[in-house]
């Protein structure tokens, strides 16, 4: 367990233009895999006994220059490529995307705005004020996982955007996420993006076939699994006439209502599918469209229903079976486990970086009202304000690392037994271990591990930081 962690943590050395640096990003990382609260980063001196004075330089760390968001997240994408339990389908790697909201009660926060809601849950209020995360993962092991790969503030940063020096991008959250996903997918190579119907729009189709047009590879690199809304419309091709008259060529032949396909029952077959879990009986109806307003794109629709609940599947890859387009999207819902497991065990939105250059937050401002932040011309402060995004996306991506590295451990344990007994769990699951079980066996033999493994230089720089405790254990 240790070796592969080392194994791991010493592929990121090379993104660190100095040791120091490098050698507090794996105190950070095995900090995470194991704390017990969500208090900030204080939680990591806790949980690893480090000496109280080493706060500064741990919270130091989120602004050090010794290394960079990009550098970081290309060498995590390879780390996970090579893990080899990537998941495929017709040898493409699958990815996943979407977006999640954090609520953040912080007045002087770059990025915090006022969000909308859309949980069906009783305890979610309407709106929040927080932050708005465009994130993508790669489903791993049998379809059992999706690991996180990035995440990004997507939303309320306009005017940051075009400030000299900025890293953040100001596209719209939908366009954002497939820029993210063709990134991902130029490591990974051939791969498939599956979203939600947010993301079933002219510009993401416009971006995305800008993208697999500049990268001029025989296959496009990068196609999309998404859904339809139920009051979706699109278009058979043109009739092409045998004698061409005047005027332009048809772009559009008749107008489909994809609602009114369900009344003709007689063309819906039945299917078996490995859905959510476990094997189905899904009734299916597969038709080539056209869609798009001004684009036209010929898209695959597969109509499906599922114990009484109807929905409309779409893949730009036209070669998808009918049978793989709904295994595909039913494996979209593995990014919203993810969520949560990053949410509750992880705790990767724990944050606490703010800055008094920024103007407070007005929680009652009215939309025709300018952006206090477009007034912020001196460039030192401007300098501060994107120090402290830099800090927090950096503070989720190293909580990304380390859940990541708890997933592959969970899916490649040896000693599977021995991890389950230092747990008591009421159902216990057979397939895999969770990341709260492995988090737990770690939080209770990280010092045996420590101990065990003295040549280990991941081992030597966490002791550095623990002036007795080691000792102490030996003599104990």
């Amino acid at each position: 367990m240790w070796n592969r962690i080392e194994k791991i943590l010493m592929s990121f050395k090379s993104q660190f233009s100095r040791e120091a640096a490098f050698k507090w990003f794996c105190v950070i990382v095995v900090g995470f895999m194991l704390r017990s609260d969500h208090l900030g980063i204080t939680s990591i001196i806790r949980d690893l006994a480090l000496n109280g004075n080493n706060y500064e330089n741990l919270r130091h760390f989120f602004y050090s220059t010794a290394w960079t968001l990009d550098n970081l997240r290309h060498c995590w994408y390879a780390v996970v490529r090579d893990s080899g339990l990537v998941y495929t389908v017709n040898d493409r790697s699958v990815l996943a995307g979407d977006g999640v909201k954090q609520s953040k009660e912080a007045k002087y926060m770059p990025g915090v705005k006022k969000l909308a809601q859309e949980s069906e849950d009783s305890s979610k209020p309407e709106y929040i004020f927080g932050h708005m995360f465009g994130a993508i993962g790669v489903v791993l092991g049998k379809a059992q996982l999706c690991c996180p790969l990035m995440f990004s503030i997507q939303e309320g940063l306009k005017s940051v955007s075009e400030w000299k020096g900025s890293f953040v991008s100001g596209e719209s959250h939908t366009v954002q996420i497939v820029n993210n996903l063709f990134d991902a997918a130029r490591i990974f190579g051939k791969s498939y993006g599956l979203l939600d119907r947010l993301f079933l729009c002219a510009p993401v189709l416009k971006r995305l076939k800008e993208l697999n047009q500049v990268h001029d590879l025989k296959e496009n690199l990068l196609e999309i699994v998404t859904k339809a809304k139920n009051n979706c419309v699109a278009y058979k091709k043109p009739v092409v006439p045998e004698k061409r008259g005047k005027g332009r060529p048809r772009v559009k032949g008749d107008k489909v209502h994809l609602k009114d396909l369900w009344e003709n029952e007689k063309q819906f077959t039945s299917v078996t599918a490995f859905v959510y879990g476990k094997e189905e009986t899904v009734k299916c109806y597969c038709i080539n469209l056209l869609w798009g307003k001004g684009i036209y794109q010929e898209l695959r629709f597969v109509l499906t229903e599922l114990n009484g609940a109807r929905s409309i599947l779409v893949s730009t890859d036209l070669s998808l079976s009918p049978v793989q387009i709904i295994e595909l999207y039913a494996r979209r819902f593995k990014i919203e486990n993810c969520f949560r497991e990053f949410k509750q065990q992880f705790g990767g939105f724990c944050y606490h970086f703010w800055t008094k250059k920024l103007p407070k937050l007005n929680k009652f401002k009215k939309k025709d009202i300018p952006d206090p932040v477009d007034q912020i011309t001196d460039g030192h402060d401007r300098n501060l304000i994107l120090g402290k995004l830099r800090a927090i996306e950096g503070f989720v991506l190293v909580a990304n690392i380390a859940m990541g590295i708890t997933q592959m451990l969970s899916l490649s344990m040896p000693f599977q037994n021995e991890v389950m007994r230092s747990r008591y769990l009421r159902t216990v699951v057979e397939t895999r271990i969770s990341e709260a079980t492995v988090m737990c066996y770690f939080r209770k033999t990280i010092f045996a591990l420590l101990l065990q493994h003295t040549d280990s230089p991941i081992t030597h720089f966490i002791r550095e930081k623990q002036p007795r405790i080691i000792d102490d254990l030996k003599s104990a």
